[in-house]
Order: C-alpha cells, then sequence, then structure tokens
C-alpha cells in the first residue's frame, strides 16, 4: 500500500502547503509525544471537533510539546468558536503528527478508530505555519474527511480544498487577533502581527492568482474555460485562486461555514459531477438543520444549476 499526495503548488508558491491524502498505511510515531486523552465520565456530553482531545504524534524535535498544544488549542477555537457542529460523524479525537518532511495531509487508517489523524510539517517554532497547516487539515475534518473511506476524487476534490483552505484563513486572521490581546507565550503580543502578515502574504499570492486566471470578473465563464484544468484534484493553483473567493463569503455569512459538516455524506463523495455534488449538499444540509446558503452561492457564482433531487 502506498501513500497518495494530491496536490498542484502554484508557482513555487508554499514549498509546504497542505493537501488531502488516503495512505492506507500505518504512521511510524513511536518516537514523538502523545497525550493521553482524557477519560470521559459516563454523564459527559459526546465530544464534538471542538472539544475532543488533541495528542501530539511524530518528531517535535526540540519543541515543547505544551508549546505546541497551546498553538493548536487556539487555532482550532479560532477556526470552529461559532460554528454550528451539524456533522454525525464527528471524531472522539484528534491527533496531530508531526513528520519532518512531505506534505501535510489527512491520514486515512482503516483501523475503524473514531480519531482524526492530522499530519503537518513545520520547522521549529514555527506556529504561523502550524497553525496554518492545522486549520487546513482541520477543515477536511469538518467537512468529513478523515474515515477510512474518505478517499479524494475528481471532479469535485478542488472544491473542497479551496473551502477548507478559506477556512484556514479565516481562522488564521482570528488567531492572529487573539493573539495580540491575549497570546499564548507571555509578552509575546507582537507575534500576532506576524501571522497576520503570513496570511497577508498567501492573500495576496491568490488573488494575484484569481485575476490572473479570469476568476475576478467573471467566475461563470472562467470555470467553463478552465474546467478541465480546475478539476484537477488537489489544492491546484485554480482551488487556489477560488479560495479567496469563499472567504469572501464566509465573512459575510459565516453561517456558510456551518455547512461543511454537511459535505461528503453521500455514496460517491466528490467522485460526482458538480451539480450533482452541489444538490447533494444542498440536501445534506437540510437533512442536518444546516444553512445552504454555501452550496447555493457556489451554485449561482460558479454558474452551475443544482443536479435533479
Amino acid at each position: 500500500m502506498e501513500r497518495r499526495r494530491l496536490i498542484v503548488v502554484a508557482a513555487g508558491f508554499l514549498a509546504v502547503g497542505p493537501t488531502f491524502s488516503s495512505p492506507l498505511r500505518w504512521a511510524v510515531w513511536d518516537k514523538g509525544y502523545a497525550a493521553m486523552p482524557k477519560l470521559a465520565s459516563s454523564t459527559s456530553p459526546p465530544s464534538t471537533l471542538l472539544t475532543a482531545p488533541i495528542e501530539l504524534a511524530g518528531d517535535w524535535g526540540r519543541m515543547l510539546p505544551h508549546s505546541a498544544d497551546l498553538v493548536l488549542e487556539r487555532m482550532r477555537h479560532a477556526c470552529l468558536d461559532g460554528v454550528r457542529l451539524v456533522s454525525d460523524r464527528q471524531p472522539s479525537r484528534v491527533r496531530v503528527d508531526e513528520h519532518t518532511s512531505g506534505q501535510p495531509a489527512i491520514w486515512l487508517h482503516p483501523d475503524g478508530s473514531s480519531m482524526a489523524w492530522i499530519i503537518v510539517d513545520i520547522g521549529e517554532r514555527d506556529w504561523s505555519k502550524l497553525a496554518y497547516q492545522f486549520g487546513h487539515e482541520l477543515g477536511h475534518v469538518t467537512a468529513n474527511s478523515w474515515q477510512a473511506d474518505a478517499r479524494p476524487a475528481a471532479p469535485c476534490q478542488w472544491l473542497e480544498e479551496a473551502m477548507v483552505e478559506a477556512f484556514s484563513l479565516r481562522g488564521l486572521r482570528r488567531l492572529a487577533n487573539d493573539w495580540k490581546l491575549n497570546p499564548p507565550f507571555a509578552g509575546d503580543n507582537a507575534f500576532g502581527d506576524a501571522i497576520a502578515g503570513y496570511r497577508e502574504n498567501i492573500i495576496r499570492s491568490y488573488t494575484a492568482l484569481a485575476t490572473g486566471q479570469g476568476l475576478t470578473p467573471d467566475a461563470p465563464a472562467w470555470f467553463a474555460v478552465h474546467r478541465s484544468e480546475i478539476e484537477i484534484p488537489g489544492l491546484n493553483p485554480f482551488a487556489q485562486a477560488m479560495s479567496v473567493t469563499i472567504l469572501a463569503e464566509y465573512e459575510a455569512a459565516p453561517d456558510c461555514v456551518e455547512a461543511l459538516g454537511a459535505l461528503n455524506r453521500w455514496p460517491g463523495r466528490s467522485g460526482v459531477p458538480i451539480g450533482e455534488y452541489l444538490q447533494r449538499w444542498k440536501a445534506s444540509c437540510d437533512e442536518l438543520h444546516a444553512s445552504p446558503r454555501l452550496p447555493l452561492r457556489l451554485s449561482e457564482l460558479l454558474g452551475v444549476p443544482l443536479g435533479p433531487e
């Protein structure tokens, strides 16, 4: 069994950017740090993605595990505070596994457990990159792409990548603001500006892509002209460009974010045509009593009518 990576990086930007993978093999993590999750009492409410214990695994080098924990928890709250978690497939714990090479990813492990396994690859105490990579992969977990059958597939995987990239960029803005006011490390308020600058550099690059591709003035024409390239699975340059448009939707209508929890709850997941994908997503929102605003808005933006019910 081999690891499958699905990523296309735009013009050398982001030497280590997030992606989504289906390796179906076990990680070696016995040399890393692992925090034992707290045992829940019989009267405890079910854990959610916001409350599930986070444990560390892998090679964190000389970084103190507690420091990484603090950053991960801050980013999780930045991404999820105020978001209704509507999914009926939320993990009971989250493992964050630091690798010293390779791309960040979701590790699809066929052991039947309810653990979401996230892989990151950062430099020593590179908290901006850790928050960014974790936020992207947390977006996949929010979108029900963490269980063993969550294999990424064309033609709609690119759209999930764009949505979870926007999810991470939204979280980075909130994290930067929180860090400046209440840093996790004493006297480190100024690092909030570094996080904001890291985020702004990504957005600036993606905005340039959107302008160059023609997305900004005419999204339906952009999709029609470039569709064969857009639908290549992964965070390709077109998905990167689209993420800025989706970020604007998240910021304008925060209930768009909750719709991620209704993704991928149907046979075929991202492997169905986009009109059918958007229709199944809307139906899933209706089933979970989640706002269907985002699938409806994407249908309008891309000029793609919803498929038959």
